[in-house]
């Protein structure tokens, strides 16, 4: 009988293009799908709650697809891993009414970018840290991303090919915190909806204000100038997880 599936999928995306389908480079969605496919015996196309960029990680990124219900679910998750490289997995699957979608019913997103405060590349975490070597102010991140909630204008921070028809975004926290780990910070942003790069753009500004280049402050002004040119560098992809999505 015809159903809609969802699934809760984690990944590390270092290996892959990003998350969408793409001509002559591998893809998180290109290998899940054919995966898919096997085990149920027909085809499969995924919907995502969000498109990560090549090099992005997922700790849960969710999905959705159609299909004749063929398998139940529990096989789903078991032979889909299975057939996954291990950088893949699929952490549950249920079923959903037919009109639901991962992306457009997304209610909040939370992303997660870790730094790596130290002198030092740690073996351990150069996969999935930024590692900073200057010192960092968070106090200072913290006053930074404060600027930043709420609905604005996003423009600075909107990476180059961004398609979205509207630069508006309302973030609902942003916020900086130590962890166990000695060094290792992360920058949390939740939001409605992101802008292409947007949260590696305002990774890269804060750590600016954290570093002391320009002050707190100055990130409200980068928001008001609506210029890309007036923020900070493009943190790089490894940093950044999808860590949640709520609906």
């Amino acid at each position: 009988m015809p159903r809609r599936v969802k699934l809760a999928v984690a990944y590390d995306g270092a290996a892959y293009a990003g998350w969408q389908v793409q001509p002559n480079a591998t893809t998180v969605q290109a290998v899940m799908e054919d995966a898919l496919s096997r085990i149920l015996q027909e085809p499969v196309r995924l919907r995502a709650a969000g498109r990560t960029d090549a090099g992005v990680h997922a700790r849960e990124q969710v999905v959705d697809f159609a299909d004749a219900g063929k398998r139940d679910l529990p096989t789903i998750v078991r032979g889909g891993n299975a057939l996954l490289p291990p950088a893949i997995r699929i952490l549950s699957a249920e079923e959903v009414p037919e009109a639901f979608d991962a992306r457009r019913h997304a209610t909040e997103k939370e992303y997660r970018y870790f730094l790596h405060l130290s002198p030092v590349e740690s073996p351990f975490l150069f996969r999935y840290a930024w590692r900073i070597e200057a010192p960092l102010d968070l106090d200072a991140v913290r006053e930074g991303l404060s600027h930043l909630v709420g609905e604005h204008d996003f423009s600075s921070f909107r990476g180059q090919g961004c398609t979205a028809l509207s630069p508006v975004r309302t973030i609902f926290r942003a916020e900086a915190a130590k962890h166990d780990v000695p060094g290792l910070v992360s920058i949390d942003v939740a939001g409605a909806g992101f802008l292409r790069h947007m949260v590696r753009n305002i990774v890269g500004t804060v750590v600016n204000a954290g570093k002391g280049k320009h002050t707190a402050d100055h990130v409200g002004e980068i928001l008001r100038a609506r210029d890309r040119s007036a923020a900070g560098v493009n943190a790089p992809p490894h940093g950044l997880f999808l860590w949640s999505v709520s609906y």
